[in-house]
């Protein structure tokens, strides 16, 4: 008949008792010996057992936890997006910032002008998409390193244009005369500065990007094409220069801007 084990942890020092008869008479083998290392095998599976307990109590007790009833958060319960501005409102965001530096060109100076602008240009321009047309082929030529090269300092030529141009107020403020789609699903918002010398007609060009509408082209006195524009001059001198010379070139006028020496 099998003597059956008791349940529960055994006490170390019971469990092993005396070595058995036969372990006697192992050669060269002490039963003390084989009796520590039975004794450190029983300790061993003791602490394993009292670990995992511990573990199993800390999960019930997580479990039991207020936190752990409470439901996941679901799309019902999120609160509705933001709606999408249309073109129309990301223009007049755009001339609301505009007039603003203006305001207070003097006290912000060049820099401050610069600091305020730039988070409302970037997220109303597409740099990228007007880089790319800057540079024309080239672009399609150019490695990941030098997209990116030309793509940073054409950003910030157009940043640094913005807070040389619109450095003072007097009186001036802009008027948004229609919104109509153009072609290749783009949309033109056409509007005009009014207040200065004389009124000047500024249309905005629009596509829909992940980031919601954003310009690609600004056409001055309602027909000439910045991009078209830039797209001559620098597309010209990189064939004619590389781009090398050209980066170099764009970061000699984003210091003249930053000095206020450029025209």
């Amino acid at each position: 008949m099998q003597r059956r084990q008791a349940s529960g942890p055994v006490p170390p020092a019971a469990a092993l008792g005396r070595p058995n008869n036969h372990l006697r008479r192992l050669k060269g083998v002490r039963p003390t010996a084989i009796a520590t290392t039975a004794f450190r095998a029983a300790a061993i599976a003791l602490l394993g057992a009292n670990l995992c307990a511990s573990a199993v109590a800390q999960t019930t007790a997580a479990g039991n936890s207020p936190a752990a009833h409470q439901p996941a958060s679901s799309a019902e319960h999120a609160p509705p997006a933001p709606p999408e501005a249309t073109p129309t409102q990301v223009v007049e965001r755009l001339h609301a910032a505009l007039l603003s530096v203006m305001q207070h060109a003097d006290e912000l100076g060049y820099q401050g002008r610069y600091r305020r602008l730039e988070p409302v240009l970037r997220r109303t321009l597409d740099l990228q998409f007007m880089a790319s047309k800057a540079a024309g082929r080239y672009w399609k030529e150019f490695g990941e390193k030098d997209r990116q090269r030309w793509l940073d300092v054409f950003s910030r030529l157009t940043l640094a244009n913005y807070a040389g141009r619109f450095n003072g107020y007097s009186g001036q403020h802009f008027e948004t005369l229609s919104t109509e789609p153009a072609p290749h699903e783009t949309v033109l918002v056409r509007t005009r500065l009014t207040g200065g010398p004389e009124d000047v007609q500024l249309n905005y060009r629009l596509h829909k990007t992940e980031r919601g509408w954003q310009v690609i082209d600004i056409y001055m006195h309602g027909t000439v094409s910045e991009l078209a524009l830039r797209r001559a001059e620098y597309s010209t001198a990189i064939g004619r220069k590389g781009l090398d010379k050209v980066v170099a070139d764009v970061e000699a006028k984003i210091r003249e801007l930053e000095k206020g020496t450029s025209g």
